[in-house]
């Protein structure tokens, strides 16, 4: 498509040059240098989007990140939802959308797109505008590390959208000049194409840069990289400019409606009218460069119109030597059009009323209702801003230290003092000022400026109370949804921006925030300076989260942890499922079986032979040093220092308040060593409850803790043929129940290989746990299961494990439990020493609701249907009249908390914490599921062999 907007010379983009791309699905061209929104308004085309709750038309009205409508999804080269076709730097391939305010990620994400840098600097200059390349040249012409960072695509900031000169020449040439002597310095970093989005404490900065998606002699196609730099600098001068602010009136958001500033900044750097008829709106003098800038240009300028009772004496002329209407005392009062502005109406305005109102035909329609410093970095660091009545506008009010604010930041407009102020803060940022100092380049003189005027908005004459005249066009918020949010109390500008939306969008209010702030203080009937502004927040622009993640995602974020037999499990086809940061075996599906098939065979398999598990992900504590006992008995409920060298008891953790943590077993592997054994989930917080007792309460007590969990694999043989199996590996050991009882140690050699074997059973049955050094363990593996072929011998999963200790009603911790149940709740009072004075806990126990005999307890439930496998999480009722549930509240007896179908059984069991579960034995509750009540029977929570005959086999 033609581009019948872009001017015949002129601009900064590579005219020579064509890129290609497509948007909304229509072809069009550019050039290097353009943005995706400079091209789109070369092509002639404004809107662009849709607003996000009332659809309706949205165009360009910025020309950078201030913009609060140009959003697009970009598909081409990688999907990325809600950017701004004002930052979208244009490429050859280019594929992007409008959109209405949401998008849509990619499918596949890459995180070689994303990485992270770390640097130290003296001084870090924000904004490469003039202020900020003279502070740059300041600091590092005293032989300061300096780091300057910003935004666009190259040096320059607001000059690149005006014809400016500096020492009698295009101030650009000087730019250049700046630019060159900072690359010839070896302690300057200078980055373009980077955006410094939050200030933190000391000095710290976060920054995003946009990077080629690759690096080399090619040239590059497209910022697809991003980087995050992390800085930190002795001193910070702030040079971030300051955004155009609108005027709102009546149906201010049709396309076509432009800050004035953004149609200048695209006439010069891009070659491009933004319209072929205009209208001015202003309250100051910036816009009138705008218009004259414009007509030179070829767009009929039909009027300017100035809010304020005369024009500056200056801008006059040079608008009627250009044939450009005048109108002072005016507004526009609202717009006409749909896609695009066809006409602005305007009236006088005195005294906060509307005379008579004349349209005015137009296409472009540009608005400037003054200036706001950029001073959003400087109030993230907690500086205080004042309201200045003469510039209508908030500004730093205090001296931060290791921060200075600088040129239209802090709040200077014109070209000569902002160099200035760029000098005076490059050497505040130093310890010792430069001598001599930057010499600063000459400024023409400058017409003398006539005071702003501060309108925040014009009276809505169309009878609709504000309903169309739009605060904040991303949010499509009104002044009457401003007004509504006053009317109902609110006074704080943080109120009303929550009760609106205002300011919670892509731009967080660079254009809608000071001017919500001034509509609060107008129909409040205070000072501007009472109600303030909002919080200014980071990010400054929005940043994608994988960016702040860069390559810390997925294995390198959170790391797999795997097991030294896990290939085996892969190459037997295993499903695995994530516990804590463990990859754990959950099944080992046959062909044709789904989990429930798979699971009912292993459990099958265990009962009735043998199986063998992959339990090294067991949290593994090496506790040892004289007072090793004594910590133990202060840490578990029951007594561990009557625990004789060989043997193994079983203990359980409570927190200070009597509330089980962790649960496992203990082995004694001398007078002043034990190996303690956690939960795979538990290990690394028991580790640390245990240190934080260590150092911080017994300083005194002579223990060392040292993670063994991944030093020794551990693998349960269990079944009734555990014994054969075990013993055929290990002949040197008298594997017989009288030689070996329940819960003893032994230690023993494979082919010169250490092994210990113990005899703990977490599922009931006749079980050894092998236990071997890591780099051995894949080999004792294969030996086990190899003497186990001859009696059947199945590999089971995690999910095996649950319900053969289900059945036993052996716990789980935090699935059977969650921070409320004590070891009495679980029926483990025989676990809780009577002989001992006290443990982490004790005191607990002997409050009045821990002895309540309604108190939740761990009971089993057994369907009555003999079918329905129970939720978990289901909740537990009292009998309800003819099949109904009560109306709510409905009373809740507990919940289920583990469920499976039992092959032992041959029906559905579950496990449930109920209220005074055990003296509910017996009885009939119900579970509601999926609409209808299931009737169960609650039994103890015991369900295959009470007896415990099977554990010695």
């Amino acid at each position: 498509m033609s581009a019948p907007f872009r001017t015949a010379a002129g601009g900064r983009v590579d005219r020579g040059t064509d890129l290609a791309f497509t948007f909304d699905g229509r072809s069009y061209t550019g050039h290097p240098g353009d943005t995706l929104a400079s091209a789109l308004l070369a092509a002639g085309r404004h809107a662009v989007a849709t607003s996000v709750k009332l659809g309706r038309p949205r165009g360009i009205a910025a020309a950078w990140a201030e913009d609060p409508c140009g959003l697009v999804q970009v598909e081409e080269p990688f999907p990325e939802p809600m950017l701004l076709a004002t930052t979208v730097e244009l490429y050859d391939g280019l594929v992007a959308s409008g959109l209405p305010g949401q998008g849509r990620l990619a499918q596949v994400p890459d995180s070689a797109r994303y990485d992270a840098v770390h640097h130290h600097v003296d001084v870090l200059v924000v904004g490469a505008g003039p202020a900020g390349l003279v502070a740059a040249l300041t600091a590092a012409r005293a032989g300061a590390r300096v780091a300057l960072v910003d935004e666009q695509a190259e040096a320059g900031g607001a000059l690149l959208g005006t014809d400016d000169e500096l020492d009698g020449a295009p101030a650009l040439e000087w730019v250049a000049a700046a630019v060159a002597e900072l690359a010839a310095s070896p302690e300057v970093l200078h980055l373009q194409r980077t955006t410094a989005f939050g200030l933190y404490d000391d000095g710290f900065v976060l920054a995003l840069e946009r990077r080629t998606d690759h690096l080399g002699g090619a040239a590059p196609r497209h910022l697809s990289r991003q980087r995050v730099w992390r800085l930190r600098a002795g001193s910070v001068v702030v040079a971030t400019g300051a955004h155009e602010r609108p005027v709102v009136f009546t149906d201010n958001d049709r396309p076509g409606t432009m800050l004035a500033g953004a149609a200048r900044t695209f006439l010069h750097r891009y070659g491009v009218r933004a319209g072929s008829e205009a209208v001015v709106f202003t309250t100051d003098d910036s816009a009138y460069a705008a218009a004259v800038d414009l007509a030179d240009a070829g767009t009929r300028v039909a009027a300017v119109v100035d809010a304020r009772p005369a024009a500056p004496d200056h801008w006059r002329a040079e608008c009627e030597r250009r044939g450009i209407p005048v109108r002072t005392g005016s507004a526009v009062t609202r717009t006409d059009g749909t896609d695009r502005v066809t006409a602005a109406h305007v009236a006088p305005l005195s005294g906060g009323r509307l005379g008579a109102v004349e349209p005015v035909a137009c296409d472009l329609l540009l608005v400037s209702g003054g200036w706001n410093p950029a001073v959003h970095l400087y109030s993230q660091a907690r500086g205080r801003l004042r309201f200045d009545d003469t510039l209508g506008a908030f500004l730093p009010a205090e001296q931060l230290d290791g921060v200075t604010v600088a040129g239209a930041a802090a709040g200077v407009l014109d070209l000569a003092g902002c160099l200035a102020e760029g000098q005076r803060a490059g050497a505040a940022a130093l310890a010792t000022p430069p001598s001599p100092a930057v010499a600063l380049p000459t400024v023409a003189p400058a017409p003398e400026p006539m005071a702003p005027l501060t309108l925040w908005r014009v009276p809505d004459a169309s009878g609709e109370d504000g309903r169309t005249q739009f605060v904040d066009l991303q949010r499509d918020a009104t002044v009457a949804d401003v007004a509504r949010a006053v009317g109902a109390g609110l006074r704080s500008m943080e109120h009303v921006k929550r009760y609106t939306t205002i300011g919670t969008a892509h731009d967080q209010g660079k254009t809608s925030g000071v001017l919500t702030s001034g509509i609060t203080a107008e129909l409040l009937g205070v000072a501007v300076q009472d109600t303030g502004t909002t919080t200014f927040r980071p990010p400054y622009t929005p940043v994608a989260f994988a960016a702040l993640a860069g390559r810390d995602r997925g294995r390198l974020f959170d790391p797999e942890r795997v097991t030294p037999v896990h290939d085996w499990h892969v190459a037997e086809g295993a499903v695995f499922e994530d516990v804590g940061q463990w990859k754990r075996p959950r099944y080992y599906p046959r062909p044709g079986e789904d989990m429930e098939a798979a699971v009912l065979r292993e459990c099958a398999a265990v009962r009735g032979g043998v199986g063998i598990l992959d339990g090294s992900t067991l949290g593994k504590i090496d506790v040892s040093g004289p007072d090793a006992a004594v910590l133990l008995d202060r840490l578990y409920t029951n007594l561990m220092s009557s625990l004789k060298v060989g043997s193994v008891r079983y203990g359980v953790m409570c927190g200070v308040d009597g509330m089980v943590v962790d649960d496992g077993t203990v082995l004694r592997l001398a007078e002043d060593r034990f190996l303690v054994l956690t939960t795979t989930g538990g290990a690394a917080k028991v580790l640390d409850w245990m240190e934080e007792w260590l150092q911080t309460e017994w300083p005194d007590l002579r223990v060392r803790l040292t993670s063994v969990t991944e030093q020794w694999a551990t693998f349960p043989v269990v079944g009734p043929r555990s014994r054969d199996v075990v013993g055929a590996v290990f002949p040197g050991v008298d594997v017989g129940a009288e030689a070996f009882p329940f819960m003893t140690w032994r230690d023993t050699t494979l082919g010169g290989v250490p092994v210990r074997l113990a005899r703990i059973s977490f599922s009931g049955e006749l079980a050894y746990e092998v236990y071997v050094d890591g780099w051995h363990a894949r080999a004792v593996w294969e030996r086990l299961v190899e003497a186990g072929r001859a009696h059947g011998i199945t590999p089971y999963g995690t999910e095996t494990m649950h319900v053969l200790r289900a059945e036993k009603g052996y716990p789980i911790i935090g699935q059977d439990t969650d921070g409320t149940v004590t070891p009495h709740d679980l029926g483990m009072a025989w676990a809780v020493s009577k002989k001992k004075k006290d443990f982490v806990g004790k005191r607990s126990f002997a409050r009045a609701e821990n002895q309540n005999p309604m108190r939740k307890q761990l009971v089993g439930l057994l369907p009555l249907d003999r079918d329905t496998v129970l939720p978990e999480g289901s909740q537990v009722v009292e009998f309800a009249a003819g099949g109904q549930l009560p109306p709510p509240p409905v009373p809740m007896l507990g919940h289920v908390t583990s469920s499976y179908r039992s092959a032992e059984l041959g029906r559905p069991f579950a496990l449930a914490l109920v209220k005074g579960g055990r003296e509910r034995i017996g009885q009939t509750v119900h579970v509601p599921v999926g609409g209808a009540l299931v009737p169960v029977e609650v039994t103890g929570s015991v369900l295959v062999d009470p007896e415990g005959a099977r554990r010695d086999g």
